[in-house]
């Protein structure tokens, strides 16, 4: 049996089935408790819980995180929900400095087993220092595993793993996707960190994207093969660790690769890939890895600069018909 949820209400359902498994586990941030989150994602978990496991935190990322790593060091599971990653730049000293850490400055004596939530991306016209994506920035980091998926299925279940996870995991949403419907198995289920799925199976090009670029990648695929072109296309899920085995089966299959990535072109999961992929599968290459990434600049408010910024199906299809050869 399955029911169909949102975003948010299958990422708000896997921190209250694991807070009922666990009294270990609890959850904190700005308005999660008595507004119910900002995007809704605690809604009820106050009522459920009460104010010791759900609690409302002042303006001070770099506070509450702390508290949190203070707290998995000493036995419990703190869920820490930043209104937004770009908030949590305030708190990069306490995850990166300490979270990240811990277990290797100890020698293993002491582990950090917490998790830090909220949205990464664009989200519209919400000008430059609330539209950066976060994904390399934590994927570099040593010790820390990160997350970054939007099907309500298998957010539930990653988000689960990661609470039940003795390493600190950065789960990185989307708030334009937290309405995005999907269908959630019933029972108890989680969904292995570091797997990739993959979504359409294809055969003349590898389409790999993560978060809400799937979205445009999925499109891009649909459009595509009205004009006979088969794209396989692979939803990261898991940034760090990163699946290559996926995706370099994908590519000994279709012999070609697009990444559509939201994050700057410099150095992001897009630069990381076509790395790998010229390590690991480059005897089944019959063209260079393309990337399609955000524009190497900061995003504007203006609403025009949107589709000119971020990846769009149209650039998307480009791509594949530049590594396929194709004339336009």
């Amino acid at each position: 049996m399955s029911r169909i949820l949102t975003l948010r209400e299958a990422l708000g359902e896997a921190m209250s089935e694991e807070m009922r498994r666990d009294e270990t586990v609890f959850l904190m941030g700005e308005e999660v408790a008595e507004y119910n989150g900002a995007y809704k994602v605690s809604k009820g978990m106050l009522d459920e819980f009460g104010p010791k496991r759900v609690i409302d935190t002042p303006i001070a990322e770099l506070g509450f995180a702390g508290i949190g790593v203070g707290a998995a060091m000493n036995g419990l599971r703190p869920i820490v929900e930043f209104m937004t990653w770009n908030f949590a730049v305030l708190a990069f000293d306490q995850i990166v400095n300490n979270a990240a850490k811990t277990m290797s400055q100890s020698g293993s004596d002491f582990m950090c087993p917490i998790v830090f939530r909220g949205p990464s991306g664009s989200a519209g016209q919400l000008a430059q220092q609330h539209s950066q994506t976060f994904e390399s920035w934590m994927a570099n980091v040593p010790g820390l595993k990160v997350i970054s998926c939007i099907d309500p299925a298998d957010a539930k279940g990653l988000l689960k793993a990661a609470i039940r996870d003795n390493d600190p995991v950065c789960v990185m949403e989307s708030e334009l996707m937290y309405g995005h419907k999907g269908e959630i198995p019933d029972g108890d289920y989680i969904v292995p960190i570091g797997k990739a799925a993959i979504r359409r199976e294809g055969t003349d090009v590898t389409i790999v994207s993560y978060n809400k670029m799937i979205e445009v990648a999925k499109q891009a695929a649909d459009e595509l093969a009205k004009e006979g072109i088969s794209a396989e296309v692979i939803d990261l899920r898991t940034i760090r660790p990163l699946d290559y085995k996926t995706l370099v089966e994908s590519v000994k299959k279709t012999n070609r690769m697009v990444v559509v990535d939201e994050s700057w072109p410099f150095a992001g999961v897009s630069s990381e890939i076509a790395y790998g992929m010229q390590k690991y599968a480059f005897d089944y290459l019959d063209a260079p890895v393309t990337r399609v990434n955000a524009a190497d600049t900061s995003l504007p408010y203006s609403s025009v600069f949107l589709d000119e910024y971020l990846p769009t199906p149209a650039k998307v299809i480009k791509a594949v018909k530049e590594v396929m050869y194709v004339k336009r």
